[in-house]
């Protein structure tokens, strides 16, 4: 059975960030915008041009069965990640072996023509495109869960046109998905085998361009990422895009499955009038948020890299140790995407040698800033869910 991520840290933000390292008068010379025609290209390297790795590592994963292929951020070469790349979770601890030719996906519930589709039916409607980023809700929240963010390209068929062809009834008021990924669960002593499952708003659901999906960058999905077919909601953490999809059904109440009701869920405190007052809240869109990726060398000439997403990204700022910080340039994707991630780019002039401590921060269109650590927005959860806190590297410059 799967144990969850709130077994292993009771359900509590596990650490603070790192502390920041803090060399007095050590740190940037002087920093320059990055300008040259190299901002068009993605992110691959000129030749000569070696990556310099972090001198913190992340700690061993402990959940080798539930976290698999996660990356490293100094290997992000490429707006779109390889599906070789990609990480996958998985809540039960398996990945489920699928015969397409015996999969079914059941449209049912509060519907007036209930369906059964195979995949030649699927793969038969009308067929989008999408690329949307895929991040995990408990990234950074989670020492070892430092990478569970990818970007990639989706094909399908629009969730919305299967609902209005099934006819959801008025009285609906949630779509659930169910994944064909079980475990046992236990509810006031009552021991049940679940499937993975989440739930949406009907208007959600019809409005978030959902696709159910059978092509992840024009290859059949790999089998950790939910082949034959999985949901993909652009924007939303990664959770609801849920995969080997072989159920949806209109509820007439809210689903309180485990990893809608439990699980997945951000509880945070508040003062009011000397009371401490408790919220708990269902995770879905994800936060504004940025990482330093890594940090290249060519000739003695250093540039800090980074990534962003969440929202309409105005700039991302960079700062070495407790230097100003300096906005960065973006290094233009292959194709605009509204919720896929952005690069960016900092040339780190007179870069003295010894250790160094580099954090970003993405700002909005609306002007709202990536909260550090210590905001009240990141200290006063008590989850690791939605920890879109600053982050901060150590590197070392020989």
């Amino acid at each position: 059975m799967f144990s969850g991520f709130s077994s292993i840290y009771g359900g509590h933000q596990p650490v603070s960030r790192r502390t920041l390292l803090r060399n007095g008068g050590a740190g940037l010379a002087a920093l320059s915008l990055a300008s040259s025609p190299a901002l068009a290209r993605a992110l691959g390297l000129q030749p000569g041009e070696e990556v310099v790795p972090w001198d913190d590592r992340r700690p061993e994963n402990p959940m080798p069965d539930v976290i698999r292929n996660q990356p490293h951020w100094e290997e992000l070469d490429s707006w779109i990640t390889p599906n070789a790349r990609f990480f996958g979770i998985s809540r039960y601890e398996y990945v489920p072996e699928i015969d397409a030719a015996d999969w079914r996906l059941r449209v049912g519930g509060l519907v007036q023509d209930p369906m059964t589709l195979d995949l030649d039916e699927i793969r038969d409607r009308p067929r989008e495109e999408v690329t949307a980023l895929i991040d995990c809700a408990g990234t950074h929240g989670l020492p070892f869960l430092d990478a569970g963010v990818g970007n990639a390209r989706w094909a399908g068929t629009p969730l919305a046109q299967l609902l209005e062809e099934a006819g959801i009834d008025d009285d609906a008021v949630e779509i659930v998905f169910f994944g064909a990924d079980r475990g046992e669960e236990e509810v006031h002593g009552v021991t049940t085998e679940e499937n993975f499952a989440r739930s949406m708003s009907v208007a959600d659901a019809m409005n978030a361009g959902a696709l159910i999906t059978y092509e992840m960058n024009g290859e059949d999905l790999p089998a950790r990422n939910g082949y034959p077919v999985r949901l993909v909601v652009p924007g939303w953490y990664g959770m609801a895009s849920v995969k080997w999809l072989e159920r949806i059904e209109a509820h007439a109440t809210p689903y309180m499955g485990r990893f809608q009701a439990d699980e997945y869920v951000t509880l945070r405190a508040r003062e009011e009038d000397g009371t401490t007052l408790w919220t708990r809240n269902q995770i879905d869109r994800y936060r504004l948020k940025s990482v330093p990726a890594r940090v290249t060398e060519l000739d003695g000439a250093y540039r800090i890299h980074a990534a962003a997403w969440g929202g309409d990204i105005d700039r991302v700022e960079i700062r070495v140790d407790d230097g100003d910080w300096h906005a960065a340039d973006r290094v233009e994707p292959e194709e605009d995407a509204d919720h896929a991630w952005t690069f960016w780019s900092l040339d780190w002039d007179g870069a003295e040698a010894g250790e160094h401590a580099i954090t970003a921060r993405a700002i909005d269109t609306d002007g709202n800033v990536q909260p550090t650590p210590d905001d009240p927005e990141i200290a006063d959860k008590h989850t690791y869910w939605e920890t879109n806190a600053q982050v901060t590297r150590r590197i070392v410059i020989a």
